[in-house]
């Protein structure tokens, strides 16, 4: 049977395709049934993100060779908007360890540290993330705080990471800070000496996975556990961004799918005025405008996909899906619990769990304003580049 176009661009592969499938499948029968509770309790479900690793998909963009899955990031892409149909909180704990610690480290870590780490963290036997953020630097990365000086067979880093997920349950963090005011990335276990996290963070949504700062005070890391070069850290950084920022937008699109896959049902099934009230011409709207607007983010999240890998920049394509998804999950949520009314607005549906999660997706990995900065900035040098 010849392929759609939609599915071309979806499910470019038979082994996407069957990816999907797996993760659907894995996300409605063993996600979506805890996903409620850990929300309530705030905490990652550790166990039940282990069955990640076991599935092959904590390594999903690691070649096969290293122990990973070999996959691109479409394949990143379909992971996340599976999973975030069910549990966004719990997929933030998954994108913190997959993108931004265990792509982010192999594609800047040497043989002996990927022998080192990437077994346990592909395994999920070590829960990882990522140290960018800190009090006084968010969207201005460069001016982070937190310094590194060498002491012998020693880094000694001084600072302190905020609004880090996976930071009260990872072993291992690939943390930023500055040598001589250079950018530099290094590997700090959690059992390095004057290295502590604070107490749980607790906020809003996202309640599936944890936040906490990581504080370091005269924290001694092993020399071995630079990455890369000193002042190479900022190359890194941009470079796995725009994987970051993909899938932050697949996440986005997950949790509109499901408000919209909701909202006809309930839509169907409750009756008002002797008729189902999607009879009514405002349901019809918030139906009708939420699946146009998710179904747009879709394919800009999964065109986008196909043109972002190690060696292959596009910084336009993922500002651009991030910028314009994030918004979507966050609306389409809110059209799903205009359409439930006081049922919507209730912890025993879903719809209010998945409204609060849409909004981080406007702030984290760049918030909203950022996007917009940089993609004026881009595309304008773009133009003087092509005059």
């Amino acid at each position: 049977m010849e392929r759609t176009a939609s599915q071309s661009l979806f499910d470019p592969t038979e082994e996407h395709r069957m990816l999907r499938q797996m993760v659907a499948d894995f996300a409605a029968r063993e996600v979506d049934p805890q996903a409620a509770e850990h929300d309530r309790l705030g905490v990652l479900n550790v166990p039940l993100f282990r069955r990640l690793g076991e599935l092959g998909l904590l390594g999903i963009t690691i070649p096969e060779a290293d122990g990973g899955a070999g996959m691109d990031a479409v394949a990143a892409v379909i992971v996340h908007h599976e999973l975030a149909k069910y549990d966004p909180g719990f997929t933030l704990a998954y994108l913190a360890h997959a993108m931004l610690f265990v792509n982010n480290f192999y594609h800047c870590s040497n043989a002996a540290q990927r022998r080192r780490y990437l077994a346990k963290v592909i395994s999920g036997e070590w829960v990882a993330g990522m140290g960018m953020t800190e009090p006084g630097a968010g969207t201005d990365v460069l001016a982070m705080t937190t310094t590194a000086a060498r002491d012998g067979d020693r880094w000694v880093l001084n600072g302190t990471k905020t609004y880090i997920t996976n930071g009260c349950e990872g072993f291992c963090f690939q943390v930023y800070a500055k040598v001589d005011g250079r950018i530099t990335a290094f590997v700090v276990d959690r059992d390095c000496p004057g290295f502590r996290t604070s107490n749980h963070i607790d906020k809003l949504g996202m309640r599936g996975s944890t936040m906490a700062e990581l504080i370091f005070e005269d924290c001694r890391v092993p020399a071995e556990n630079l990455l890369g070069e000193v002042g190479s850290g900022l190359v890194h950084m941009m470079r796995n961004l725009e994987i970051e920022r993909l899938t932050l937008a697949a996440m986005s699109v997950g949790i509109a799918d499901r408000c919209v896959e909701i909202m006809v049902r309930h839509a169907h099934e409750r009756q008002a005025f002797r008729q189902s009230i999607n009879r009514f011409g405002q349901i019809q709207r918030y139906i009708g405008d939420g699946y146009a607007m998710t179904e747009a983010a879709k394919c800009l999240v999964y065109n986008v996909a196909r043109d972002i890998g190690p060696d292959l920049r596009n910084r336009i394509g993922s500002d651009a899906a991030k910028l314009f998804a994030a918004p979507v999950g966050k609306t389409v949520a809110d059209y799903a619990m205009q359409v439930m009314g006081g049922s919507g607005y209730c912890k025993e549906y879903p719809v209010e769990r998945l409204w609060r999660d849409a909004k981080l997706l406007e702030i984290g990995g760049g918030t909203i304003e950022a996007h917009q900065k940089n993609l004026t900035k881009d595309l304008t040098d773009q133009l003087v580049r092509e005059k």
